[in-house]
């Protein structure tokens, strides 16, 4: 399924998906080795299980759920409803009730909805990294900077076109920081917000002749429909440590909304964590790249993926951990010549 079809489908079906309840009031423990149910259509067959997954839009446009959830519908006689959202938006969905687990790359938008009781066990899936992507002339002179601060200075000091997706997502929040981080409040006619999804932004950058901010998975899905080149590498390629991307899972908290699928949300992120999810995470991949990292098993306990990153007293050397972790993943689970 291409990119651009996803984006049909995306349009013509997320309104109906968001007309459905995220919450099946089934909180009965989930039997695997259940036959998958070819219809997808929980109203045909009284024992298959509906499972209501908010999630960002990278992992729905890379195609990596298309990858993940047949083979988890198949292992539990359920059937999985994917809402794809920007991270902000996805997370409100759970907030609101409306689905039972979510999967999102934002840290710090996952710690808050935690803290605020509406979410529990989260977990480390995988990780990747974003880039700074724009066209092979390069108007700003941004390629090859060791500092996105300081590439998004010098692009909002030429005033060279740049597309945000102003959705609230994992990847504008991402950008926000680095605009704080280079002392900028983007404005202005260079400066266009358009509050769509990953592959969407890309191509209108692309058409624009603009920079942008992306997540290396979803560009590298895109790269042969596009000619963005990226031009300031992420830390999966020596790039600095800001433009980490970790993403993770946490089910809705059925203290809250009793009547969520509390026990397929745990079935999913056991699936999502355990061997055959990770597996699959690993061997995924998109124009001859490898587009996630898996990281949720480990012989060495990370409690830091349970509680929020500001548990510690000092808030800096809470990140600082954060970096430190996330640069050993790289160094463990990245290959060489990546």
């Amino acid at each position: 399924m291409t990119i651009q079809r996803r984006r049909f489908l995306q349009a013509a079906g997320v309104g109906a998906i968001l007309g459905l309840s995220g919450c099946t009031g089934d909180t009965g423990a989930p039997q695997a080795g259940g036959s998958q149910d070819s219809s997808n259509n929980k109203e045909t067959s009284g024992s298959t299980q509906e499972l209501t997954l908010a999630t960002t839009t990278s992992t729905y446009d890379t195609g990596l759920l298309d990858a993940l959830n047949p083979e988890f519908e198949s292992m539990f006689n359920a059937t999985v409803k994917t809402i794809p959202q920007g991270t902000g938006a996805a997370i409100e969905t759970a907030r609101n009730g409306d689905a039972d687990v979510i999967l999102v790359h934002a840290r710090g938008a996952e710690d808050e909805f935690m803290e605020e009781g509406y979410g529990v066990n989260r977990r480390d899936v995988m990780f990747n990294d974003f880039v700074i992507v724009g066209p092979a002339g390069d108007p700003a002179g941004i390629q090859g900077m060791s500092s996105a601060a300081d590439a998004f200075a010098t692009i909002a000091e030429s005033q060279s076109t740049f597309v945000s997706r102003g959705d609230d997502s994992g990847t504008n929040k991402k950008e926000l920081l680095i605009w704080e981080a280079a002392g900028v409040e983007p404005s202005g006619q260079w400066y266009q917000e358009i509050g769509k999804g990953m592959g969407d932004t890309l191509v209108q950058a692309d058409q624009s002749g603009a920079y942008t901010l992306a997540d290396r998975g979803t560009y590298l899905a895109t790269q042969s429909n596009i000619d963005l080149e990226i031009l300031v590498q992420g830390p999966l390629k020596g790039g600095p440590t800001i433009l980490k991307n970790p993403y993770g899972v946490i089910a809705v908290n059925p203290a809250v909304y009793p009547d969520v699928n509390y026990s397929l949300a745990m079935a999913y992120i056991g699936f999502l964590t355990g061997p055959q999810g990770q597996t699959i995470i690993d061997e995924y991949t998109a124009n001859g790249s490898q587009l996630f990292f898996p990281n949720a098993l480990s012989e060495s306990p990370n409690f830091g993926q349970y509680v929020s990153e500001g548990y510690s007293e000092n808030e800096s050397n809470s990140n600082a951990i954060a970096d430190a972790q996330f640069e050993q993943w790289v160094a463990d689970r990245v290959p060489e010549d990546f």
